[in-house]
């Protein structure tokens, strides 16, 4: 059993300078309903898949969170197997933590989010109105709308009139995007903080263009009482052939000041070589480049787009204390991000020869897989006359909002935390109905440790099982909100056309820095302006 620590120590730990993840193995609708600042979402459902890219190094000290309902010693026992050997356990969970004194935060990505908060604050990035920008808009004024975000986000729904250009590109593309020095660059994003990084980076490096943040971006749009734009398709050209960038010469070399002047650091390959095989610190190597030229020729790092890098950083990182290495192929966009890692608090470094120079580093030790139980799959037709037989349990695993759409009307919706210590037992085979391989298998390993002898995987989706003369049915209450764990609530249809939702997550996202103590609020250091 792992260690149990309380949450005053844990409070300490988080400052006392040595590395250390904070997990928080609850379902995504528990951690947004309130977690530490600090920690880093890793659903048990998923925890296996996860934590080795999360915490690449297995000396690092990990303690994990739960709701008290001995979840996080689950979490513990797989990751001591996976190799993991300073694993902790938060005594009490996250409700012991509220009762300590300390706050419980609702919402996703805060450090990300506060600090964009933070920057409008110390950098009075100028910004511009839902009303004033359609009013130049209909006077066709001298003006580009960007959209920081990823294109599935900016596809979904967007500002009319404007282009995907994530926050990560910005810097390279916007001198093609923009070429006329007195042309208005805006940039927009679903509420305030990309829009709030994105405008700030094109500041601080240098454009002689205006530049101004969207209010609240699509949400601020929303409620100034204008339409929306779904499924816009307008892009920035990817340009990855760099010769037909113009001026890359100048953009390095501004990238490089800025970044030097916050404190990146610049590292050779033998010493990135070198920091990887040390087993006393953690290391992340990251390119920051689009999905389409990593597909194309990524070398041995993980993807992480630049922006997102920034907006999202608890999505690849949960090491506090770790070093951060970024590369790309120009010596623009790794740069630009590291300087805004560097100021949310991490050791960021850019790898001097970029992609090229990341073709010699040397393959990044692998944690070993768990080992999964075998189980057979099972097709529809085949289900089917199980079923008739009487002769199957079904478990559902799929997100609770695609059971509620759809589901075989003899399946029973669950989840792996909720499974673990009460599986079926009435000897019946168990089929299990996953999106994913890896959520399957996760579960099959608890299920048969708990005894289940006999698993199956069903194959196909909602229309194959309908073909095969299964029930389909939508039960658009079950489970009911309070079971549905693993889904967000939280403002979830701001972007649907509810002001009411859109009103309070901005109310949230700019309340955040408020509400940090000394601790939280210390790690960032946010360059002061000109």
């Amino acid at each position: 059993m792992s260690p149990r620590i309380e949450a005053a120590t844990l409070k300490a730990w988080l400052s006392d300078g040595r590395e250390i993840a904070l997990l928080d193995v609850r379902e995504p609708g528990q951690y947004g309903a309130g977690h530490p600042f600090f920690a880093v979402p890793l659903p048990y459902s998923r925890f296996e898949l996860r934590l080795p890219a999360l915490a690449p190094n297995r000396r690092a000290r990990l303690v994990l969170l739960d709701d008290s309902d001995g979840i996080a010693e689950r979490g513990a026992e797989r990751a001591a197997e996976l190799g993991y050997d300073d694993v902790h356990v938060l005594d009490g969970g996250a409700p012991a933590w509220g009762r300590a004194g300390y706050t419980l935060y609702e919402g996703v990505n805060l450090p990300s989010k506060t600090f964009g908060e933070l920057v409008e604050r110390a950098r009075h990035t100028p910004r511009i109105t839902a009303r004033e920008l359609n009013d130049l808009q209909a006077e066709a004024a001298n003006l580009i709308l960007v959209d920081g975000r990823p294109f599935e986000e900016f596809h979904k729904v967007s500002v009319p009139g404007g282009l995907c250009c994530p926050n990560g590109e910005l810097a390279l593309r916007i001198a093609a995007l923009a070429p006329d020095p007195e042309t208005r660059v805006v940039v927009a994003c679903a509420g305030r903080t990309r829009s709030i990084i994105g405008a700030q980076t094109l500041i601080d490096f240098g454009i002689p263009n205006p530049v101004q943040a969207l209010e609240n971006g699509t949400q601020g749009w929303l409620l100034a009482g204008f339409e929306l734009e779904r499924g816009a398709t307008r892009r920035a050209p990817e340009g990855t052939d760099a010769g037909d960038l113009g001026g890359l010469d100048d953009m390095r070399a501004r990238a490089r000041r800025l970044a030097e002047a916050r404190g990146v650091g610049f590292a050779t390959l033998e010493e990135v070589t070198a920091w990887l095989g040390a087993a006393d610190r953690t290391t992340y190597i990251f390119d920051v480049r689009t999905a389409e030229a990593f597909d194309r020729d990524g070398p041995a790092a993980v993807h992480a787009p630049g922006g997102q890098l920034v907006q999202a950083t608890d999505h690849w990182v949960a090491v506090r204390g770790a070093r951060l290495v970024l590369l790309d192929d120009e010596a623009v966009r790794a740069p630009m991000t590291a300087s805004w890692l560097r100021q949310l608090g991490h050791e960021a470094f850019v790898l001097e020869g970029g992609v090229d120079a990341a073709r010699d580093l040397p393959a990044p030790a692998s944690t070993p897989a768990p080992e999964s139980p075998a189980f057979d799959s099972l097709a529809p037709d085949a289900l089917a006359a199980l079923l008739r037989e009487g002769g199957a349990r079904l478990l559902d695993l799929r997100p609770a909002m695609s059971y509620r759409a759809g589901h075989i009307a003899e399946a029973a919706w669950s989840i792996r935390p909720r499974l673990a210590g009460t599986p079926p037992g009435d000897g019946r085979p168990v089929v299990l109905i996953a999106e994913v391989d890896g959520v399957a298998a996760l579960v099959a390993r608890d299920l048969r440790d708990a005894g289940v002898a006999e698993l199956r995987r069903l194959t196909g989706g909602p229309g194959d099982w309908t073909a095969a003369g299964l029930e389909v049915v939508a039960t658009p209450d079950d489970p009911r909100d309070a079971d549905c764990i693993d889904f967000l609530f939280f403002t979830h249809d701001r972007h649907q056309g509810n002001a009411e939702a859109a009103r309070h997550y901005l109310a949230w996202e700019i309340a955040l820095v408020d509400r940090l103590d000394d601790q939280e609020r210390g790690v960032f250091q946010v360059a002061p302006g000109p």
